[in-house]
């Protein structure tokens, strides 16, 4: 296995590093414990930082020895879920309701494990900027760093993206140009109608008949809308309404969530939700009102960066580990705010079977640790070596 040597001795220290973080779950924007162990440990690799970049968030700056190049960006996501952990591992939460569910310790583990050894051999011409974001969890803090200056303060022609992957092949990097994961939009349907008893119901109008017509109705969206050919969803999770056994309520409250992979679609989806809101509403004589609100963006590859970034994953587990046509996924990730501003490439690593994202079960496969590190380290050496152009 092509890792690189010194990285894969470091897996111990590295173990210790993402169990620390994993007992110390962090929610969005407040990463402040998180932040004062990448901070020190940043420090102790004698890498200089900047911090407190959208709250939380930290940049470190290291320059290679081998003379002038262009920059680039690696970026680990620092925050953890609401989530009560059922794992019982000796390093498990110690903050009841937190859970690092998602891998993000590992993720940053991974980053600093490349930092340090970059740091110990600088062989490269130019610069790496490594990037440990917080909020990603709906929260947007990929947004908030570019709006506070991200790519002014810290210039680079690049940035990259890595995130574990639970069902894939173990050790595999998965990418490919083009959409890999979906935007996500989310929406309120505010229904009303006038109350009235059940026992009379011509007395009034129903928001519940016409919720749940209009809940049917929006399926009809993906189903009858869309091109077969495209990709696009529209989930009701969310019904409010009544709190009576024997009253018609005034009015019923859905929410849910829309993923498409281009903005095309996610203009014709919201304008045919508020066509059907409105329409199916009036059929039953009662209003409705649709808020619709855009969150991440779909994450988009861009050709040339996935190509660099499959040729150091295969420089760092082989040519037989890299999967170049994968799926995209209709989840989201707001790495995507940083790709809208610079071209880049997010891969999937692959962490065998095991809990689902999200999970209350999951924690991070520590075997990954030297493989992430590894992938870092190669794609530094493949795009700033000495010469390159």
């Amino acid at each position: 296995m092509p890792l690189v040597d010194a990285i894969a001795d470091a897996l111990p220290t590295m173990k210790q590093w993402r169990h620390a973080l994993h007992s110390h779950p962090e929610t969005a924007f407040e990463e402040n414990w998180t932040a004062s162990f990448v901070a020190e440990k940043l420090a102790s690799f004698g890498i200089p930082f900047e911090s407190g970049i959208a709250k939380t968030g930290i940049v470190a700056t290291l320059k290679g020895r081998a003379g002038d190049g262009p920059a680039i960006g690696l970026r680990a996501d620092m925050d953890a879920l609401d989530i009560v952990e059922a794992t019982n591992l000796p390093y498990r939460s110690t903050l009841p309701g937190k859970m690092h569910a998602c891998g993000h310790d590992g993720h940053m583990t991974m980053l600093l494990g490349a930092a340090r050894h970059l740091a110990e051999n600088p062989d490269f011409a130019g610069t790496v900027h490594f990037i440990f974001q917080p909020a990603e969890e709906m929260a947007g803090g990929g947004k908030v760093m570019v709006e506070e200056g991200l790519f002014a303060r810290f210039p680079m022609e690049r940035v990259f993206g890595l995130h574990n992957w639970p069902g894939q092949q173990f050790g595999t990097f998965a990418g490919k140009p083009g959409p890999m994961l979906a935007s996500s939009d989310v929406f309120e349907i505010t229904v009303r109608g006038s109350a009235a008893h059940a026992a009379m119901p011509h007395l009034g109008i129903d928001p519940i008949a016409a919720a749940g017509e209009l809940i049917g109705a929006l399926q009809t969206i993906a189903s009858r809308t869309l091109d077969p050919l495209e990709s696009g969803v529209v989930s009701i999770t969310q019904v409010h309404g009544g709190d009576a056994w024997n009253i018609i309520p005034d009015e019923v409250v859905l929410r849910g969530t829309v993923r498409t992979f281009t903005p095309a679609l996610r203009d014709l989806i919201e304008a045919r939700m508020k066509a059907i809101t409105e329409g199916v509403a009036a059929i039953h004589g009662a209003t409705a009102t649709l808020w619709y609100d855009r969150r991440y963006p779909a994450t988009v590859n861009s050709a040339g960066e996935v190509a660099l970034a499959l040729e150091a994953a295969g420089a760092a587990m082989g040519a037989d580990h890299i999967l170049s046509d994968p799926a995209s996924s209709m989840v989201s990730e707001d790495f995507a705010y940083l790709l809208e501003q610079k071209p880049g490439a997010y891969l999937w690593l692959g962490s065998g079977p095991g809990p689902a994202l999200h999970s209350s079960g999951y924690d991070f496969n520590d075997a990954l640790l030297p493989v992430g590190a590894s992938y870092w380290v190669r794609l530094v050496e493949r795009i700033l070596a000495p010469g390159a152009a």
